[in-house]
């Protein structure tokens, strides 16, 4: 990861599988300022909108990525085949393998957030400091959870193997804290939380955004999609 910015948003962005539709707002501050991120998920698709400008929808069945600039009312897609395949190149890149993430480990240290008794889990690895605020009496904090684990089992699992894994948490983290080694701290703390229902056309593609053709960083080597697209 190239900031610990990046780092908080790919943990938080790409999260999809369970049933129940949910919005998850997050703030999320770092050595760049403080950003707001809200997350909605519906059935196998999410949206991530990272910034007014910016909207990242994830397809999680099929793999497909699109992302939307809003400002230029343009869309670019990846298909899942593509991502796959971006995933294998950018695995190419690591130098050694991602050891696998220590479990969460409770501090007996206690903090009350947003009116939640909240108690302090750290995790260790070679790559990063990960400290949990974790709320044990959330509202169907075991639902929110399933939800947060598409980039761990999709095309780019490979190079996100070591990540932090919220299953392994008893409770909802209210609030996150990530260190990575050289490159400062991010923040990241739950501003609200719904499970009420979703328009599926909040995952549409708008009617008159343009398409922005995908350069060809892959060099041509991997199958075409289904699309026809090298």
């Amino acid at each position: 990861m190239k900031s610990p910015r990046l780092f908080g948003i790919v943990f938080l962005a790409l999260c999809v599988t369970a049933h129940a539709d949910l919005t998850v707002v997050q703030k999320m501050a770092g050595s760049d300022g403080v950003h707001q991120i809200t997350l909605k998920v519906k059935g196998d698709k999410a949206r991530v909108d990272v910034t007014p400008q910016v909207t990242t929808i994830i397809d999680a069945k099929t793999g497909d990525l699109t992302t939307l600039l809003n400002d230029k009312k343009t869309v670019m897609r990846i298909s899942g085949e593509r991502a796959k395949a971006m995933a294998e190149i950018a695995k190419s890149f690591v130098k050694e393998e991602a050891p696998e993430q220590a479990l969460p480990k409770p501090t007996g240290q206690k903090e009350t957030i947003s009116g939640y008794e909240t108690e302090e889990y750290v995790s260790d690895s070679p790559k990063y400091h990960a400290t949990y605020w974790v709320a044990k009496s959330y509202p169907n904090y075991e639902s929110i959870l399933q939800q947060m684990s598409l980039l761990q089992r999709g095309a780019f699992a490979s190079i996100t193997k070591g990540m932090p894994d919220y299953h392994a948490l008893p409770g909802l983290p209210l609030r996150t804290e990530i260190k990575v080694p050289g490159q400062g701290q991010i923040t990241s703390t739950i501003e609200s939380v719904s499970l009420s229902p979703l328009a599926a056309s909040e995952f549409d593609i708008p009617a008159d955004y343009s398409e922005m053709k995908m350069p060809d960083i892959l060099g041509g080597k991997q199958s075409p999609d289904k699309s026809g697209t090298p």
